[in-house]
C-alpha cells in the first residue's frame, strides 16, 4: 500500500513557474506509474500527466504539453511536477497517484488519458492558484 503527500502549491501570477512535490511511503515505489491529476471547483477531476515506473515514458494532457514536465525519482520515493508557463485555468487542486496495474501504459495504448478510476493511491491535494 501507498501512501502519498503532495506540497509545493500556493498562488502565483500568470506566466511564472511552481514544482510540485509528490512523496510515497511504503514499500516499492518504483513498481508504480505515477501520475498527476487536477481538479478545478464545480469541474471533474481530469489527467494533466503520468510517468512510467522507470522513467522511461512520460505522457500529458494536451492542454499542458509542452509547459508541464514530470520527473520522478525513485531512490527518493518522489515524483515532482514541474508547472511552466502558468495560465489562470491551470487554477486547480492538483493531486498525485499511483498506479500499480499498468493502467497508465494501457490507456495511452488505447489512444485516451487515463481514467482517475484506474489509480490506485492518492495524495490529498495541494492548491495551485494562478492569478492574471
Amino acid at each position: 500500500q501507498a501512501h502519498l503527500g503532495e506540497s509545493g502549491g500556493g498562488l502565483v501570477q500568470a506566466g511564472g513557474s511552481l514544482r510540485l512535490s509528490c512523496a510515497a511511503s511504503g514499500r516499492n515505489f518504483s513498481e508504480y506509474n505515477m501520475g498527476w491529476f487536477r481538479q478545478a471547483p464545480g469541474k471533474e477531476r481530469e489527467f494533466v500527466g503520468a510517468i512510467s515506473r522507470r522513467s522511461k515514458g512520460t505522457y500529458y494532457a494536451d492542454s499542458v504539453k509542452g509547459r508541464f514536465a514530470i520527473s520522478r525519482d525513485n531512490a527518493k520515493n518522489s515524483v515532482y511536477l514541474q508547472m511552466n508557463e502558468l495560465k489562470p485555468e491551470d487554477t486547480a487542486v492538483y493531486y498525485c497517484a499511483a498506479d500499480g496495474l499498468g493502467n497508465t501504459a494501457r490507456a495511452m495504448s488505447q489512444g485516451r488519458v487515463p481514467r482517475p478510476d484506474e489509480y490506485d493511491y492518492w495524495g490529498q491535494g495541494t492548491q495551485v492558484t494562478v492569478s492574471s
